[in-house]
């Protein structure tokens, strides 16, 4: 049963746009209910407590893993054992399987110093014997164009500072293509984060046919400038690279697929969820476990209120978004397949770190955009209704390149690079009160948006 009788009228909320022609009413009054389900999930200890369980079990979780397979199995039973949600299933995946290995670098000129380092995903090992080399350090790919002929034989270290993630990555996938490319028998960077101590930051890395895979690792930023600056003082840095790391055949994985089956509409879905799978360092707490369960939580405390959505709420745990976004994908695959994707009303990824959220960014029409400004004064509570262009995430994206329209919760980002990718991103960066805000912010956006009486316009 509803909680509360919803009111109808249009000039209750002028600050919404008409409706296209086909939809008679807009939801004029969800506060009461969007109160209940925010003082219910900031009240809540039972998702948190479940999250610190699963992250403290099942760390590791990357693609052909039998952490992320067992950790699979244990959300999935625990899912049928509160019984609270519908259609519990999995999704076959097919996913690339590379196992990181023993490794380790080590400085050997002008000292011996040994350094934290995490060779990048997907990386080829080095010899056995390891790569001994002189360290030729580049501050960009131009850089290195410049000093091609001195890169021969080299390791060559990008000692690269964090701008942005968009800007800076380029260095983590394609750095060991363009060092390659000018004969270097190695490639180092400076890793992609925004703080570090002593912390190295993994992800995953690419090769191009036709150039020479050579191995390609993290160093930590304090060990990059320490190289630059007894570079420029002109020492001769010399670096032994040991690296394990192989690429197995690829393996079976899953995507985790459950609902709240809609009372009117339950063709039209509303999709929401993270992925599930994480580096095989830490413990992936809020890249992305912690997304997932904001997201399951969501769902868990709209049923116990005994909201009844006239659409489906679809949550989906992705598989393998970090080293090849095969979960995604196939998840396209299969909507389309089975004439579900046009009745994909909006999707919504939190893959941004559990932190105070602060609203969502859009990818749509400007209809739908207007529609959902008026559903974030809902979150003006938690300080999460701000709703901006241009949003989504990975694992929605091939969904909405298809025509769905997206949404990714946006978090306050202060310290998410300070541990993206490394062996920081544990439960202990992460506070109750926050991930609990992130679950109110997906519930109450969720739910309005599958309730409500017209269907969230798409782009003509």
């Amino acid at each position: 049963m509803k909680i509360v009788t919803k009111i109808f009228c249009l000039v209750l909320l002028p600050f919404l746009i008409a409706p296209p022609a086909t939809a008679q009413l807009q939801p004029a009054d969800y506060s009461q209910e969007a109160q209940q389900i925010i003082q219910e999930l900031l009240d809540d200890k039972e998702g948190f407590q479940r999250l610190t369980k699963f992250v403290d079990t099942y760390p590791h979780r990357l693609s052909g893993s039998e952490s992320l397979e067992e950790s699979i199995d244990w959300i999935v039973e625990k899912m049928k054992e509160d019984g609270e949600l519908d259609n519990i299933r999995t999704q076959q995946v097919t996913v690339p399987h590379w196992v990181r290995g023993e490794e380790s670098a080590t400085l050997i000129s002008p000292y011996k110093k040994s350094l934290p380092m995490l060779g990048l995903g997907g990386s080829v090992a080095t010899p056995e014997e390891g790569i001994q080399a002189e360290v030729l350090v580049v501050s960009s790919f131009d850089d290195l164009q410049s000093k091609s002929e001195q890169a021969k034989g080299k390791i060559v270290l990008y000692n690269v500072p964090f701008t942005s993630y968009g800007e800076t990555v380029q260095y983590r996938i394609r750095g060991a293509i363009e060092a390659a490319k000018h004969g270097a028998a190695a490639s180092l960077i400076r890793t992609v984060g925004s703080y570090s101590m002593q912390t190295p930051h993994t992800g995953t890395s690419s090769y191009e046919e036709g150039v020479k895979k050579i191995p390609h690792a993290a160093i930590t930023i304090e060990d990059a400038k320490l190289i630059q600056r007894m570079t420029n003082r002109g020492k001769k840095i010399v670096v032994n690279l040991q690296m394990d790391a192989k690429t197995l055949p690829d393996a079976q994985s899953r995507n985790i697929i459950a609902e709240i089956k809609g009372s009117e509409k339950p063709e039209e879905i509303i999709v929401i969820g993270g992925h599930i799978d994480a580096w095989d360092v830490g413990q992936g707490a809020m890249d992305d476990a912690g997304g997932c369960f904001a997201a399951w939580q969501a769902l868990r405390i709209i049923n116990e209120l005994g909201l009844e959505p006239r659409r489906t709420i679809r949550l989906v745990m992705w598989t393998n978004e970090e080293n090849g976004l095969h979960g995604g994908t196939e998840y396209k695959n299969m909507v389309k397949d089975n004439g579900e994707l046009e009745n994909h009303i909006l999707a919504i990824e939190s893959d941004s770190g559990v932190f105070d959220p602060e609203g969502f960014g859009f990818t749509g029409s400007g209809e739908a955009f207007k529609m959902l400004q008026s559903i974030g004064t809902l979150l003006e509570p938690i300080s999460a209704g701000e709703i901006t262009r241009g949003g989504g995430g990975a694992d929605i994206g091939p969904i909405m390149r298809e025509g769905v329209p997206g949404m990714g919760l946006q978090v306050d980002g202060t310290r998410y690079f300070w541990y993206h990718h490394s062996p920081a991103d544990t439960i202990d960066k992460l506070k109750e009160s926050e991930f609990n805000k992130c679950a109110a912010a997906l519930a109450v956006m969720a739910y309005v948006v599958a309730d409500m009486e017209p269907t969230l316009p798409r782009e003509s």
